[in-house]
């Protein structure tokens, strides 16, 4: 395994691949998938981390992958995220008789609450970390307060999403907005929908394992970044560790995929970019959104 630097981590964090990748399929695609403001082809395109440094890659593109064991200690570490998650079903009643008509108010109280399940598993996640003596109540109450958003998204496009983009779909699809409600819209809300679709085919086409997912995870709640941390440096070395372990885990599992990590990485910042837009959509919006969102993924993915 070559291990990324600072550098590629730093510029794969701050966004820049992700977006070169959108504008790369947006200009050359042909499908009809929703990108950050373009109609992206997620499929006949090469993979965006081709635009990367070839050190993502521990395998020549002119030689067949060598079969190689994972560390120990990245199973071990692993194994421990694995051991704090909670994947099973979501508990939160989504299912609803055939002919009622959802109102927006009954929509977004099955939001709320929907949130309010999955921000508890979040707290109970942290308490259960293997890293979780090495830092202070403080550093995790501020790295919560910012990151729970992200958290909920991230979880919702994997671990939930059968229950997401198939329950909760169902029931987005028996509310009818007025004409009031699509008229006033925002703009805002209207790129966040761009870029959750995109996301969420992104994440289709991934098909991320729950390692992964437990991994990017904690490397996403890891951000040494945050305001009013009391121990940034530690922070900063946990989420290393947290890299190379996901990179060592993808680069055994998925031999003939050398740039799966880095496509992993890259969907992290765009997370954390519509989780931090999402704030600002008005609440009244939100249950339009997710009808919008939930129909376009649920849709696209019967026809593929």
């Amino acid at each position: 395994m070559t291990p990324i630097s600072e550098e590629e981590i730093e510029r794969i964090m701050s966004g820049q691949e992700f977006e070169e990748e959108a504008n790369h399929w947006g200009n050359h695609g042909d499908s009809d998938h929703s990108s950050p403001g373009n109609r992206a082809s997620e499929s006949n395109q090469p993979s965006p981390g081709s635009t990367l440094s070839s050190s993502y890659s521990g395998h020549s593109p002119l030689l067949p992958p060598q079969a190689r064991s994972l560390d120990p200690q990245s199973y071990s570490l692993i194994h421990q995220l694995m051991s704090a998650e909670d994947l099973e079903p979501l508990g939160t009643p989504m299912l609803i008789e055939d002919g009622y008509a959802v109102t927006q108010a009954e929509l977004f109280a099955l939001l709320c609450r929907l949130a309010d399940e999955l921000l508890f598993r979040q707290i109970a996640w942290i308490k259960k970390l293997p890293f979780f003596c090495e830092l202070s109540i403080k550093d995790y109450t501020c790295l919560l307060s910012s990151t729970w958003q992200e958290l909920i998204l991230l979880s919702s496009l994997t671990v939930y999403s059968k229950q997401i983009f198939g329950e909760l779909a169902d029931v987005t699809a028996k509310y009818s907005p007025s004409d009031e409600e699509l008229h006033r819209f925002s703009d805002e809300g209207m790129e966040v929908i761009e870029r959750l679709i995109y996301l969420y085919h992104k994440f289709h086409q991934l098909k991320v394992s729950n390692e992964e997912y437990a991994c990017m995870k904690a490397i996403n709640f890891l951000n040494q970044d945050i305001r009013g941390l009391t121990s940034a440096s530690q922070l900063e070395q946990l989420n290393k560790r947290y890299w190379y372990i996901c990179q060592d885990f993808t680069e055994y599992k998925y031999t003939h995929q050398p740039n799966r990590f880095p496509d992993l990485m890259m969907c992290l910042p765009e997370i954390r970019y519509i989780a931090g837009k999402m704030v600002n959509v008005p609440l009244e919006q939100l249950p339009l959104l997710f009808k919008v969102v939930l129909h376009s993924c649920k849709t696209s993915a019967v026809k593929e």
